[in-house]
């Protein structure tokens, strides 16, 4: 390599590594400005014009990566956005940070994946060190992207550098951030971990170094194989539990008073978010090349996309119990973000209940503050703007179904003259006042 380790050591401590994002979304964004604000010079990449425009004005597309922390990094002169991929050979590190989609069988998509290494190998040059943070299946960073780099001419570790570090985003979450969330390095081989680690350790608050790019690619399998498993299991109970007539979230509450050996997971309308919905899919993909059957994993998958139908069937029982057919009737879903308080709509079970309440003759609609407009998703087109959030607009609805526990929606006076609620989250339970709709869990 034209940079020994020791000398690629040395510009991490002077903060004089120049370090490419490419991919300026949920992950790449607090990201770089993460980079930024440890010192270091950041180019941020993105493939969308307007994004870039956005940034390089010191403007924030996303609620929770505020809009002071852009105009900050911009105005201190190391950060600033391009959707100029020349510039790459500008710099030292590249981090991929790009969508892993799955396809319509559930297999992996990597082609945002293969498209961004393509274009890094035409432009890598030695010296380089390459980190992929996309969710993905163990052995692509050594199987897919290293072969896709070493086609330049170029080999690792003589030339270039290569490594993987899962991303750990929690958008909304008080309590952990970019920064203070450890972050797992593997590297392909020995001197990758150790300079990416050092890179990271530059920037964030703990690095755990592990001794390869697949036990990296594994680790966040592993986190999110665990979430969709138990989040299965609770939706699965609650279904069981409400045909025995039982509150399967008083249920909830007493197994959390157990100081050992339980953890919490809370049902809801179905999976949604950049991570649990997807991710474990990757790892069932890959491990049918092996001859392995990922039953756990399946299973969870099936339970959990079977969620949304179990929604619609109980707010059809509610709406029939009043009097009222679901053909025909003004439904209003709440919330179309995936979680609380987050302006972030990725795989959110919300853009699926609103389809099946319109397949099923419905007149649809929805109310989501974070989203005054619907924008259109890589499956979804559905064209609404969200009712306003008032006990008027509300009223004027057959049913209100609950599907984001957002904490605007925690004022009971909304509630007046609502005749129907379905909760899905048991928001309503929460509020602490009583309301005069009726109730059903879902």
């Amino acid at each position: 390599m034209t940079e020994s380790g020791t000398d690629w050591l040395e510009r991490i401590e002077r903060r004089v590594a120049r370090i490419a994002v490419i991919g300026q979304g949920y992950v790449g964004l607090p990201l770089a400005i993460v980079f930024e604000e440890a010192g270091f010079p950041v180019t941020g990449f993105d493939v969308d014009p307007q994004k870039v425009q956005a940034l390089n004005e010191g403007r924030s597309y996303i609620k929770h990566i505020r809009a002071d922390r852009v105009q900050r990094a911009v105005a201190s002169g190391r950060f600033a956005a391009t959707t100029d991929f020349d510039r790459l050979r500008d710099c030292d590190a590249i981090v991929i940070c790009v969508p892993t989609p799955l396809g319509r069988h559930r297999e992996p998509n990597m082609t945002y994946i293969n498209d961004t290494g393509a274009q890094i190998a035409k432009r890598l040059r030695k010296g380089q060190l390459v980190i992929l943070e996309s969710t993905t299946y163990p052995g692509t960073t050594d199987e897919e992207l290293l072969p896709m780099l070493e086609a330049s001419g170029l080999s690792c570790p003589r030339d270039f550098l290569l490594a993987f570090s899962p991303e750990r985003e929690d958008p909304g979450n008080a309590s952990f951030s970019t920064k203070s969330i450890p972050k797992v390095v593997g590297g392909v081989e020995p001197r990758s971990t150790e300079v990416a680690a050092a890179l990271y350790a530059a920037a964030l608050d703990r690095v755990v170094s592990v001794s390869s790019s697949r036990v990296a690619e594994s680790c966040k399998l592993l986190e999110n194989v665990f979430r969709s498993v138990n989040i299965a299991l609770v939706n699965e109970l609650k279904v069981t539990f409400e045909k025995m007539g039982i509150d399967v979230w008083e249920v909830i509450e007493a197994a959390k008073t157990k100081p050992f050996g339980f953890m919490p997971f809370y049902p809801g309308p179905g999976l949604g978010g950049h991570c649990i919905p997807l991710d474990p899919f990757y790892l069932s993909w890959k491990a049918a090349e092996y001859g392995a059957w990922t039953r756990f994993i399946e299973l969870a998958g099936q339970i959990n996309t079977q969620m949304p139908e179990y929604v619609i069937s109980r707010t059809a029982a509610a709406l029939n119990d009043a009097g009222k057919a679901l053909r025909g009737a003004r439904v209003c879903v709440m919330g179309l973000a995936y979680k609380a308080n987050i302006d972030d709509d990725r795989e959110s079970p919300s853009y699926e209940l609103l389809e099946m309440l319109q397949a099923a003759g419905a007149e649809v609609a929805y109310c989501d503050p974070y989203f005054p407009v619907m924008k259109h998703t890589r499956r979804h087109a559905l064209n609404l703007s969200s009712l306003p959030l008032t006990s008027e607009a509300l009223s004027s609805q057959d049913a209100l179904l609950i599907s984001t526990a957002h904490d605007v929606f925690r004022d009971p006076s909304l509630y007046r003259g609502v005749k129907l609620i379905v909760d899905t989250r048991n928001l309503i339970a929460s509020l602490g006042a009583p309301i005069e709709a009726k109730v059903v869990r879902a």
